[in-house]
């Protein structure tokens, strides 16, 4: 034994764990490797090899290679630089980049083959099956339906040895797309869009670009077609499609099919583990060639990625909020430099970063001011809730129920939007006044009348709705507050009781497919009016839906997120995008409270350049986000006076630095979860500092008692 292999584990440890290379193993950087970890072997990577120094203390040796293929070195680079950008443990990137690799691999399938014996009885029927059975290699069902023969007739040719059976595990190979078939008819503004990025890539090497379009331009029709020259100009060339919701990559995989004649790698928390087996292992071996899916594709083992789209980048969606924290869209960006690769990022409503940045002129920036067709931008107008409120115990004003009638009559479609799950968000004892919450947690229960429970988005906590208060005990006193979508369902079919309603949301849209069959339904005009959250709000297509109703336009600037108006303005932008994407004329109604809201002008005059300038100017004075920077601590414990004492220790060990500060700590906003108090600390630098570097000094100040938890977040979008 002569070398030294330091293997990274997926776990959340600080550093690669130096092990002893076998004699005869000749191992290489990438490998996957059973490495002895107390009495377990443990899956890890090797990340590094040297030689053996005299007088080192005795490692133990590595058990063996494992069966599986090499991390490409690019990958392995990735997960290190994300690990120490999040102030993370490189382990906790590594288990993301090998959930496809520890997914158990698909079933062996049973074929059958002639042994070349003849059966003892020939008869017409065994016959036909040894016909068949030469001319291809069959299932024993499927063969025996090939020959028009019983089951039975299969079998006993198997026990006379007329028949074999071998085990075929399949080939993770996808088929390989062609970039010549024609795409889509585009207009000059797409033309023009789609040459500028051809030519980027053309240009070779890292580069970015923003593919900013209004609704309806038809951004993906262009950024295909940067696809198509990507994988023409190399036969072995990788491109990832990154999109914020499950719900959208069924919509995207078809386009994608239809372009360029195979189907893609599909990637994320919904399919099956086998088949997501069968997806890492064919990005590994460079035999999946486009791969469609939810942030975490982005750690897969691609070899030669050369193009990377961020669909809807401004989306919230991709920030992992949980385990390892990261936003995708930056890390995106750091993957292309790795790869020497292209990154296109594309939105109606791009995030104030990206525009900062296409400003200054790092990223290139692709305008697309029309929409594809005859189809125009829909009319926006406010709806003042103080003017004309909703009738008592009612959601929906009668301006947007007059319009909804119109649009009824004329068999066109109506998009009633709300993100706001289950019927209602608060559920009230009227006898004493308390509110309804998750055990050991400050977050109110929703009610969901479909199920009959009350649940907690929260923490999952779910219960039947009692019959009587549980604080005071009075009978039939719970009244539910304020309206969810399934809320507005119920009086949009009171209101319209012929009207074909459906609710489009994570409860009642399970998986991909279920999200598929709903866009189809909804594409096919079998809906008339849909009640949908954001999962229905963006990327999708409805030719006969021509209005959009926004029942709480308000919501989303309530609290204390720096990013409100930002998000506000993103989410309603999309969702009034969806009406009149055809050759029908749209209107969006936003019904609010403060109409003179900078968010609802810039809406109803679809200014977007005004109200991102103004934005901009208000985060400039203050040092935010894209001008400084921000980190998020949440700390959290089962004991509140442990959690005390550590969290001013730890503001006691904050580094003394230029162009940083620390707030904090003080209690989170949502102060109890699941038991655990919460505190949180926010820290504020200038651009020029490396604040993960910064964070990663403090942490190293403090260790926190068993029974503290501590979480770091670069750049947080939640301030709960």
């Amino acid at each position: 034994m002569s070398r030294i292999a330091s293997v990274l584990l997926p776990m959340p440890l600080p550093e690669a764990f130096d092990y002893a290379e076998p004699d005869g193993l000749a191992l290489e950087v990438g490998d996957q490797v059973a490495a002895p970890l107390g009495p377990r072997l443990i899956r890890g990577v090797v990340v590094a090899l040297r030689e053996a120094a005299g007088g080192n203390r005795p490692l133990k040796p590595i058990a063996g290679r494992l069966d599986e293929p090499r991390l490409p070195p690019n990958t392995l680079e990735f997960v290190q630089w994300a690990a120490r950008y999040a102030v993370d443990a490189p382990g906790a990137a590594l288990g993301i980049a090998l959930r496809g690799a520890r997914a158990p691999k698909p079933r062996p399938v049973r074929l059958v083959e002639p042994t070349g014996s003849l059966p003892r009885r020939p008869t017409p029927a065994r016959t036909r099956v040894l016909e068949a059975a030469a001319s291809a290699s069959l299932a024993p069902a499927d063969l025996a339906r090939a020959a028009g023969v019983s089951s039975g007739v299969v079998k006993a040719l198997l026990d006379e040895g007329a028949l074999s059976l071998r085990l075929v595990t399949a080939e993770a190979r996808f088929d390989h797309p062609d970039p010549t078939l024609p795409g889509a008819q585009l207009n000059p503004s797409q033309a023009a869009a789609a040459d500028a990025l051809k030519a980027m890539l053309a240009e070779g090497g890292f580069n970015v670009a923003l593919l900013d379009g209004v609704t309806g331009s038809g951004k993906t029709e262009v950024y295909l077609e940067a696809a198509a020259a990507a994988l023409a100009a190399d036969t072995t060339a990788q491109v990832l499609i990154l999109l914020p919701e499950i719900a959208l990559t069924q919509a995207v995989i078809a386009r994608v099919a239809e372009r360029f004649g195979a189907t893609p790698g599909e990637w994320h928390s919904d399919v099956a583990p086998p088949a997501r087996r069968r997806v890492w292992e064919a990005v590994a071996t460079g035999n999946c060639h486009i791969v469609v899916g939810a942030r975490s594709a982005l750690f897969l083992p691609f070899t030669n990625l050369a193009l990377i789209v961020v669909d809807e980048e401004h989306d919230a969606s991709f920030k992992q909020e949980e385990g390892f924290i990261y936003q995708a869209r930056d890390l995106a960006v750091v993957r292309g430099k790795i790869e020497d690769a292209a990154v296109v990022l594309a939105s109606a409503t791009p995030s104030l970063e990206t525009l900062r940045n296409a400003e200054q002129g790092r990223y290139r920036w692709l305008r697309l001011a029309t929409r594809h067709g005859a189809a125009t931008l829909p009319d926006i107008e406010l709806v003042d809730l103080r003017l004309t409120p909703p009738e008592p115990g009612r959601w929906l004003s009668p301006p947007l129920v007059a319009a909804m009638g119109e649009t009824w009559a004329r068999g066109e479609q109506t998009l009633l939007f709300l993100n706001r799950r289950g019927y209602a968000p608060l559920v009230l004892c009227k006898a004493c006044g308390e509110k309804l919450t998750a055990p050991d947690t400050e977050s109110w229960l929703v009610e969901h009348r479909y199920s009959g429970r009350l649940v907690c988005h929260l923490t999952g906590f779910s219960m039947p709705k009692p019959a009587a208060c549980p604080h005071c005990g009075a009978r039939d006193s719970l009244v539910s507050i304020g309206p969810g979508v399934e809320r507005v369902e119920e009086e949009a079919r009171g209101l319209f009781p012929d009207a074909r309603v459906s609710v489009f949301s994570s409860d009642t849209v399970f998986d991909a497919r279920e999200a598929r069959r709903m866009v189809e339904a909804m594409a096919d005009g079998q809906i008339d009016i849909l009640v949908a959250t954001q999962a229905a709000a963006k990327g999708h297509n409805f030719p006969k839906l021509t209005l959009v109703g926004v029942v709480d336009a308000d919501l989303g600037l309530r609290g204390g997120d720096l990013r409100a108006a930002e998000r506000t303005y993103q989410l309603l932008a999309q969702a009034t995008g969806r009406a009149g994407r055809r050759d029908r004329p749209g209107r969006a109604l936003l019904q609010t409270y403060a109409p003179e809201h900078a968010v609802m002008q810039a809406l109803k005059a679809q200014d977007r350049d005004a109200f991102t300038a103004a934005e901009l100017a208000e985060r400039d004075m203050a040092g935010l986000p894209p001008f400084g920077r921000l980190a998020a601590v949440i700390v959290s414990s089962l004991d509140p006076g442990a959690l005390d004492a550590f969290v001013r220790a730890m503001a006691q060990a904050a580094p003394n630095a230029d162009g940083v500060e620390v707030y904090g700590p003080a209690d989170a906003p949502l102060g109890l979860i699941r038991g655990r108090r919460r505190k949180r600390f926010l820290v504020r630098a200038d651009r020029a500092v490396d604040l993960s570097a910064y964070m990663a000094t403090w942490r190293a100040r403090v260790k926190p008692p068993g029974s503290v938890r501590l979480a770091i977040d670069i750049d947080p979008y939640s301030f709960l």
